[in-house]
């Protein structure tokens, strides 16, 4: 019986002893001899010869990676996506609430530095209703009964005097202002001490009346409370003088004063809780 001849090896391990061999003679030189010995130098030929083919490649090369660079952006996810827009609205919010503060911290100091100099109890209050119409001066407050207002009591703002409370509830108080035609209030010029009668009108201006024609008014002279009445303090803010007229067959002169602060801009404000009150609300004194 005829048996197979066995498989051939598919390698001949002499090659592979040989190349052993080789690698640990090469590998043995390349340690012993200098920079400048020979497989160095080989090395150092192969490498200048081939840089300007991997140079290439690298131009070559290099749309592509951008491109696969772009693609892998565009694998955000939206969830991803959402988180951000989330967190840029929240610090979008938070800068806004840092400028309010601060922009409310610039209008308080006005009120402190106020009820610090009067040395009168005061109370702080915010606006929560402005006029209706032109022709009535009344703003509402977030203070009243619950808060010891009570109806008479003066109310300023940072540049001075703006009225007075009239309707008082327990959480709110209703202001009328100087500017009202209803309102009247006892002031005198600062410079020459003359005594008048400050009132509003329809229009909201202001005018000083009952000041002799011999006194001397000039615009620009301010105009402050006089304390006669009783309800209002003396040497509050109400106005700057605007415009003065006269004639020789006037016994008083014509005086417009322009109100010390702006109502359409305002936010907060002072009750003067420790001043006199008078019962009588809003007219003249």
């Amino acid at each position: 019986m005829r048996l197979p001849n066995p498989e051939k090896p598919s390698a001949q391990p002499g090659l592979l002893i040989i190349l052993v061999v080789l690698a640990l003679v090469i590998t043995t030189v390349w340690y012993r001899e200098g920079d400048r010995g020979p497989i160095h130098r080989l090395r150092t030929g192969v490498a200048t010869v081939t840089a300007p083919v991997g140079a290439v490649g690298e131009y070559v090369t290099r749309p592509v990676r951008g491109l696969v660079s772009w693609a892998s952006d565009l694998g955000v996810s939206r969830s991803q996506l959402e988180t951000l827009r989330t967190q840029n609205n929240q610090l979008r919010a938070r800068v806004s609430d840092l400028e309010e503060a601060r922009l409310q911290n610039e209008r308080l100091k006005g009120l402190v530095q106020f009820a610090t100099a009067s040395k009168i109890q005061s109370l702080g209050a915010t606006v929560i209703g402005r006029p209706t119409n032109s022709w009535e001066g009344v703003i509402t407050i977030d203070r009243g009964t619950d808060d010891n207002v009570k109806a008479g009591m003066p109310v300023v703002g940072p540049s001075g005097l703006l009225g007075q409370t009239v309707d008082v509830a327990a959480h709110s108080a209703k202001v009328r202002l100087i500017t009202d035609p209803s309102s009247g209030v006892a002031a005198m010029l600062q410079t020459t001490r003359a005594e008048g009668i400050v009132k509003g009108s329809i229009e909201g201006k202001l005018t000083l009346d009952f000041v002799s024609t011999e006194t001397t008014v000039r615009a620009g002279d301010v105009v402050i409370t006089s304390g006669m009445g009783g309800v209002f303090p003396k040497g509050l803010i109400v106005g700057e003088v605007t415009k003065v007229s006269k004639t020789a067959a006037d016994l008083y002169q014509h005086i417009e004063l322009a109100p010390s602060g702006r109502v359409d801009t305002l936010e907060e404000v002072l009750v003067l809780i420790g001043a006199t009150t008078s019962n009588t609300v809003g007219g003249g004194e």
